[in-house]
């Protein structure tokens, strides 16, 4: 078990490496952040002065070097534009992107698995040809159209919800509905067909010989062992949350780390942009690792060694 977390914990530090040097050379060949920052009648030298104090005139892999070891000390450099610790800004969004990443996988996991259970155990009525339509729908419609119809219709046609923002529990609804409706349909559609799967099996026929009900066999017995790919997704579908938080904050003006990352890559702020990859790099990854735990847990026959 320890060979395999010393192994695990290895992984994630070569993988946020990875991603960490990708986006560092991807801004850095967006363009010169001073050009942003000065009036439009600059001169040349004042442009060169301030490319200077910034730092950006030296060579790339001298400014890779120093911000790896700033991250070493855990010294995540100043924003460039707001002149403030980057880390400090990132973390005062967080909260924000927490709130709506934890509504959102309570709509995913409130509704779709319920929703996949229905359609395994209703194959063939109409109560699965509804679900499978709801589920394929939240699955082709883009989240900023789904955020753009649900505002129409319950801020502006009805006006039961705010529009934007983030002052109440009320503005929070219609952005993690949005948000979660994609992983909604993930759940409902894995939870579907691992428990057909394990549907066909021995164990549930004799079961069922022994003349214990469906609903009995799916949840004494079906569910525990169709866990284990579902678990798979719900450790994805967390990471995937942040990502898709950066479409849903921008549409209904909430104020999270997927606001301030589209921000930041407008003006080529690099140290927040690479502060925001950093975290949702290593919620990606923790999620990883809590799911291989949350396995042998689940399924004893499971052991996490090498």
């Amino acid at each position: 078990m320890l060979r395999y977390a010393v192994e695990r914990l290895i992984q994630a530090i070569i993988a946020i490496f990875g991603v960490l040097t990708i986006v560092f050379v991807v801004m850095h060949l967006s363009g010169d952040p001073t050009l942003l920052l000065v009036p439009q009648d600059a001169s040349a030298e004042m442009i060169a002065q301030l490319r200077s104090q910034l730092g950006f005139d030296r060579p790339i892999w001298v400014q890779y070097l120093e911000y790896l070891g700033g991250l070493a000390h855990f010294d995540f450099g100043i924003s460039v534009v707001q002149r403030v610790p980057a880390f400090d800004i990132v973390v005062s969004r967080v909260p924000y992107t927490a709130m709506l990443a934890t509504g959102a996988l309570v709509v995913a996991i409130g509704m779709g698995i319920p929703a996949g259970i229905i359609m395994a155990t209703r194959r063939g009525g109409w109560i699965e040809r509804l679900l499978t339509a709801i589920v394929v729908t939240g699955q082709s419609v883009p989240t900023f159209l789904s955020g753009i119809v649900l505002i129409f219709l319950f801020g502006v046609t009805l006006r039961w919800l705010p529009t934007s923002g983030s002052g109440d529990f009320a503005s929070l609804i219609m952005p993690s509905i949005a948000l979660g409706a994609i992983s909604m349909s993930t759940f409902a559609r894995m939870t579907r067909i691992s428990i057909i799967d394990e549907l066909g099996k021995d164990y549930v026929r004799a079961g069922r010989a022994r003349g214990l009900s469906l609903g009995s066999v799916v949840f004494r017995h079906v569910l525990r062992n169709a866990a284990i790919p579902v678990i798979t997704i719900a450790a994805l579908e967390i990471g995937n949350l942040l990502a898709g938080a950066v479409i849903v904050e921008t549409v209904f003006a909430w104020p999270g780390i997927g606001q301030l990352a589209i921000q930041s890559i407008q003006s080529r702020d690099f140290l927040v942009v690479q502060v925001i990859v950093l975290l949702i790099s290593f919620v990606y990854v923790l999620t990883s690792v809590i799911a291989d735990f949350v396995y042998a847990l689940v399924d004893p026959r499971i052991h996490l060694v090498r």
